[in-house]
């Protein structure tokens, strides 16, 4: 007696359209993740222009967003 045809053979997986299809669909997937995925740039970030080191040292300097705080610290 023959045995039926749906048993895989000896040592051998059979390929089922479903795996076929599972398996074309991940590396679809796969593909357009990779489409989709920004890439890192290798520009360097713009260099911004150093201010000028303060004459009687210290740096501090009262902007705008300093005032802000001291206001919303006031009772």
């Amino acid at each position: 007696m023959r045995k039926p045809l749906s048993e895989p053979t000896e040592g051998r997986t059979r390929l089922s359209r479903r795996t076929l299809f599972a398996g074309a669909s991940t590396v679809g997937a796969l593909a357009a993740a990779a489409v989709l995925i920004p890439r890192a740039t290798t520009e360097e970030a713009a260099a911004v222009a150093p201010r000028p080191k303060p004459e009687k040292g210290g740096g501090y300097s009262l902007s705008d967003h300093v005032k802000q705080y001291y206001k919303t610290t006031l009772i």
